[in-house]
């Protein structure tokens, strides 16, 4: 269990792991149970950086470091598969389905970067610092356990996708995940995210408002069946899933965490 929690930090961060660490596909599979984990992390690691930055900067300042810490934690991984993936998505259709899969799976493959996909970093960013920017009006609870949980919940989502997709290629970081990962690690990653909820509520309740967990089981619902549609979208444009796409998945579940959280919020008033 050790093994493949660190095989997730290693997977998931830039945090330096133990570099002889030996891993076959199994380990890097269930290594899939502990990705909340690794969005935990990254979720303290946003909340201290916006805690120690805010004593010398202004908000807007903060708020881009926070961005920094968050793209920075993980190397841009799945910023590169979200470009990645709308660049692929970008590509013109032939008619031919068949054909038009392995283009855009060949476009995905390149290292290069086009246009769909510095938008589609653009916009992220600029959306998830306007979302953190509005989230400031807002009950200082309600701001720092989005940026405590944007991350975890984005990790989970991630499992989800993987666990009800399928393969693009026959090879493949992407592969390994939808074989291997499974019910068991659904269920690990969800107990996991719901006691980090638990103990988030027990150690604010003072500051938590009464239908919070209203809010949780909603957004639990709306982000699986966000992983069940982008799971169908992908099979549609690419025959299945790639790493790109959860890197994609990644990254936009965050856009649709902060977004939620201001609606709820506004509902909430």
């Amino acid at each position: 269990m050790i093994k493949q929690m660190l095989i997730a930090f290693q997977f998931l961060t830039l945090i330096p792991v133990k570099k002889n660490l030996s891993a076959n596909e199994d380990d890097v599979a269930k290594s899939a149970s502990f990705f909340v984990l690794v969005g935990l992390l990254q979720g303290i690691l946003l909340v201290l950086t916006e805690y120690l930055s805010g004593i010398f900067f202004h908000q807007e300042l903060v708020i881009g470091l926070v961005l920094l810490v968050l793209v920075m934690s993980n190397g841009g991984f799945h910023l590169d598969g979200l470009a990645d993936t709308f660049d692929a998505i970008a590509v013109k259709s032939s008619g031919d389905s068949v054909r038009d899969k392995e283009k855009r799976l060949s476009v995905i493959k390149d290292s290069l970067t086009g246009p769909a996909g510095v938008t589609a970093i653009v916009f992220t960013l600029l959306l998830k610092y306007a979302a953190l920017k509005n989230l400031t009006h807002f009950l200082p609870f309600t701001y720092y356990s989005s940026l405590l949980l944007m991350p975890v919940f984005s990790k989970w989502t991630m499992v989800v996708t993987m666990v009800h997709g399928k393969a693009a290629r026959e090879n493949g970081l992407g592969k390994i995940f939808t074989d291997k990962t499974g019910v068991k690690e659904i269920a690990i990653s969800t107990i996991l995210l719901v006691l980090i909820l638990i103990l988030i509520q027990a150690l604010a309740s003072r500051y938590v408002l009464d239908n919070q967990h209203i809010f949780y089981a909603i957004l639990f619902t709306a982000l699986y069946f966000f992983c069940r549609i982008s799971v169908y979208f992908f099979n549609k444009k690419f025959g299945g899933i790639t790493g790109d796409t959860l890197g994609a998945t990644s990254e936009l579940t965050e856009v649709f965490f902060l977004l939620a959280v201001i609606i709820w919020s506004r509902l909430s008033i």
